[in-house]
């Protein structure tokens, strides 16, 4: 395993990382994640990433409960969660980052954790209804009370990353050192050039998700939605559509010789390429097996096959 500097902040985190979307609660227990999250953390991952929202809560009371019965020493691993999305309906409580709502939340979400602080904490999505300094300040507080080590965003447009960390240098408060965009061969946006600010000139660092595109980028839908899969799960409908849709599997089959031709799977292949952007600093998988664990971390061997003739020809199938 390598490790990358989260953009300039002084932590490393490893290129591959571990996030418990989807998986956690729906699919995975608690024995299940303890398995999952041991093979991860034997192949040299180093960070975990959790949200408050995923399954309503109930995801991080899984990953809470995995580390009590794993028993690592908290120094060897980060972990992180996310607020924006809320788990009430009050009108303070909900799609929101204002002052209250972030400072009551972190201690949820600590509660469920099972932890003092959390290495890192995201605005999980932008808020327009809250002015970004609000935010900036609670995000803040929340560090100066040792609750969060770093905070970042996710999903945010270039320009308000920018404002927040010009806010917080105006007022010599902590900035944002990490931005979470998702990012695939199929969803590249987040890293369009309106992001060279952010990325190169303010070196955010970027814990990029979904890197097989919820699975499309295995090649498994291919022939429909499995039974087993993330598409057919109830609530996640929304997905279908994604995952079913003609061009993107036409895209996806022809990018499976390459891999092939590599020695990779499609899987190992869609992971292996994100590690190609240099403004990556971890690209976080998911596993609801302990087996996609193991074949995930293999990708790691296949970062140096890409060369430019291969790059120029996975760029000429997706345009």
């Amino acid at each position: 395993m390598n490790y990358r500097h989260l953009g300039k902040a002084g932590i490393q985190v490893s290129e591959l990382s571990f996030g418990s979307w989807v998986t956690f609660h729906n699919q995975a227990g608690v024995d299940a994640t303890v398995e999952m999250m041991s093979a991860a953390y034997d192949a040299g991952v180093n960070f975990f990433d959790n949200a408050e929202t995923y399954a309503a809560g109930k995801s991080e009371e899984i990953m809470g409960a995995a580390l009590r019965k794993l028993g690592w020493r908290r120094g060897s691993y980060l972990i992180s969660t996310k607020l924006f999305w809320g788990l009430h309906e009050g009108p303070n409580e909900q799609s929101t980052l204002n002052r209250k709502y972030l400072l009551e939340a972190i201690d949820g979400s600590l509660r469920r954790l099972d932890t003092d602080y959390v290495d890192l904490l995201f605005c999980h999505r932008a808020d327009p209804t809250t002015p970004i300094e609000e935010t900036v300040w609670a995000m803040h507080n929340i560090i100066e009370r040792g609750k969060a080590l770093y905070w970042g965003t996710s999903e945010w447009e270039a320009e308000d990353i920018v404002t927040a960390i010009n806010i917080a240098e105006r007022y010599h408060l902590h900035k944002p050192v990490v931005e979470q965009p998702v990012y695939n061969l199929l969803q590249r946006h987040r890293f369009a050039p309106e992001y060279k600010t952010v990325y190169e000139e303010q070196r955010i660092g970027s814990t990029t998700w979904s890197p097989l595109a919820s699975g499309l980028l295995t090649g498994k839908y291919k022939d429909g939605i499995p039974a087993d899969s993330r598409g057919a799960l109830e609530g996640f409908g929304w997905l279908q559509d994604q995952l079913t849709d003609e061009h993107n599997l036409a895209r996806v089959a022809a990018l499976e010789p390459i891999a092939k031709e590599m020695g990779a799977t499609l899987a190992q292949f869609s992971i292996a390429w994100c590690l190609q952007n240099p403004n990556v600093s971890t690209v976080m998988t998911g596993a609801s097996r302990v087996a996609q664990v193991h074949e995930n971390m293999k990708a790691l061997d296949f970062v140096d096959k890409f060369t430019p003739d291969v790059m120029c020809e996975i760029d000429r199938i997706l345009s």
